[in-house]
């Protein structure tokens, strides 16, 4: 029997809702701890629960938390695949960071709920025993990251949360998921052709994260000079334009020695030096601005925050998110 380790960390999947007023909060008592005993055939259990909290309350400090447990308890204990329960509206950034930070070949799967363990058609104990199946697996191995929910697999890189209620909310909206979980087993259907990974200790830096809109000037871009910001990504326009009244905050960030990456506010398809107007892509990228190959905004600004850890040199920042390799 296969030995997981679980990781409970709060959200959804962890709440229950009051049946008078509607509202669903936190329970005193995770309710998939006690529901855990139901499902021991499946696998033999390490159950931690560092922290108990909503998905918006997560910070990078919390998930360099779960990178040292990881990091402990499979040193000091056999583990043969690891399931962490986590809030839905943060999941992606937190299995993204853990892709990038945490160096095993075991399976590490991530997985919540969109609806708390007492409501009608809760999805909570339905994910994690799929999760569970998928860290069990051995064809799960050396894939990085998964995030497994409504039978689906997905990248921790691709996949992100589209709708706000629908329990098929996670999708990766460029090449779909790697695989499904069925009544009978689990199915990858392709694997990732790369992966990355960075040394870190500790989280230090500090990277700002805005959306182009038509009409924006340099304001913005001053306050985060002013502020002593690390580093911004901004979600540009189309394939990677902003305003023409933006150039002069970008060149005094640049000036400043502060990184820029550049992704699409796009729901799909990915930032590129095409239009060379003032303000276009091509004039962007001339300038220093760096383009990222394929993120959205909230995961191009955890990648520059860990690799601002490694390097502030734009032209190896800038190999780290062209070729998405080291």
């Amino acid at each position: 029997m296969k030995r997981i380790l679980i990781i409970h960390t709060g959200g959804t999947i962890a709440m229950l809702e009051d049946e008078q007023t509607g509202a669903v909060a936190p329970s005193e008592n995770n309710p998939l701890i006690g529901l855990t005993s139901k499902i021991d055939g499946l696998a033999d259990f390490i159950i931690k629960q560092p922290f108990n909290m909503p998905s918006p309350h997560i910070t990078p400090n919390e998930m360099n938390i779960l990178k040292r447990l990881i990091e402990k308890e499979t040193k000091d204990q056999q583990v043969d695949g690891i399931v962490i329960t986590h809030g839905t509206d943060t999941l992606e950034e937190t299995a993204y960071f853990l892709d990038l930070t945490v160096n095993l070949n075991i399976p590490i799967v991530m997985t919540g709920a969109m609806r708390s363990s007492n409501e009608i058609g809760s999805d909570g104990l339905y994910n994690f025993i799929s999760s569970v199946r998928v860290a069990s697996s051995d064809d799960a191995k050396n894939k990085g990251v998964l995030v497994v929910l409504n039978d689906e697999i997905h990248t921790a890189m691709n996949v992100t949360k589209t709708h706000s209620s629908n329990v098929a909310t996670f999708q990766s909206p460029q090449f779909g998921p790697i695989g499904i979980v069925t009544k009978g087993k689990v199915i990858f259907h392709y694997q990732p052709t790369y992966r990355e990974n960075y040394d870190l200790t500790e989280v230090s830096k500090r990277v700002a994260l805005i959306k182009a809109f038509a009409g924006m000037d340099s304001e913005l871009f001053q306050a985060i000079q002013d502020l002593n910001y690390d580093g911004v990504v901004i979600e540009a326009l189309g394939q990677g334009n902003l305003p023409p009244a933006t150039l002069q905050g970008i060149k005094n960030l640049l000036q400043s020695n502060i990184p820029i990456v550049l992704v699409s506010r796009c729901f799909n398809g990915i930032a590129q030096d095409i239009y060379s107007y003032s303000g276009g892509g091509k004039e962007l990228k001339d300038l220093g601005v760096i383009f990222s190959n394929g993120l959205n905004g909230q995961k191009a600004r955890l990648k520059l925050l860990v690799t601002l850890t490694q390097t502030n040199n734009p032209n190896q920042l800038y190999r780290f998110f062209d070729n998405k390799t080291k």
